[in-house]
């Protein structure tokens, strides 16, 4: 007996399972649900996500260095940073909101602001996809 499958006119018939027919529409959301996009369970893995990242922005920004980064370090050291200029004017330099004086709850709100930024244009991206492959 060999161990490869049956071929022919036999396997050819095997009927498939009876299951209950679906609409062409409910297989498709069907699919879209098992994989993760659209549907609730695609929403639901963003809130998991969005609510991870505001976490992460609360929890370890106040806790940042507050040593100078590797760039501005550089120019520390070889003198130069006294010709620096800021591309955003004021805005959000060195994580801090005019206005604030708390420098934790100024870097806090800085991250989330960032991280509303992103947000945003990761969803609009996405909405400018979709309707691409639509």
């Amino acid at each position: 007996m060999s161990d490869r499958p049956a071929t022919g006119t036999a396997a050819a018939q095997t009927p498939e399972p009876p299951g209950p027919e679906l609409p062409s529409t409910e297989r498709t959301n069907d699919a879209r649900r098992s994989a993760g996009r659209g549907g609730r369970g695609g929403r639901r893995w963003w809130i998991i996500g969005i609510v991870i990242s505001v976490l992460i922005v609360v929890v370890l920004a106040p806790r940042a260095s507050s040593d100078p980064d590797g760039l501005e370090r550089v120019a520390e050291d070889t003198g130069f940073i006294g010709q620096a200029e800021n591309v955003v004017a004021g805005l959000l330099g060195d994580y801090a909101i005019p206005g604030l004086d708390d420098p934790a709850v100024s870097t806090v709100l800085s991250g989330l602001l960032g991280l509303a930024i992103i947000l945003g244009l990761v969803f609009l991206l996405g909405r400018v996809l979709a309707r691409r492959r639509a």
